[in-house]
């Protein structure tokens, strides 16, 4: 029966303890650096001139 008693008490102890794991401080996060690589714009101004000559057709 003590060895009971002093097994549950052991228990209480160890749970009732409050857990932490680290410290209270911020964590320090390191971004990652994104690259992205420049596209030229001259395909969009050819896009946009098709589509509106593919709107423009029905209209003829």
């Amino acid at each position: 029966m003590k060895t009971f008693v002093k097994a549950f008490a052991l228990s209480c102890a160890l749970t009732a303890s409050a857990a932490q794991a680290g410290s209270l401080s911020d964590p320090v996060i390191e971004q990652d650096i994104i690259i992205a690589e420049a596209t030229s714009s001259s395909s969009g101004t050819a896009l946009v001139a098709l589509l509106a000559v593919v709107l423009a057709i029905p209209q003829l």
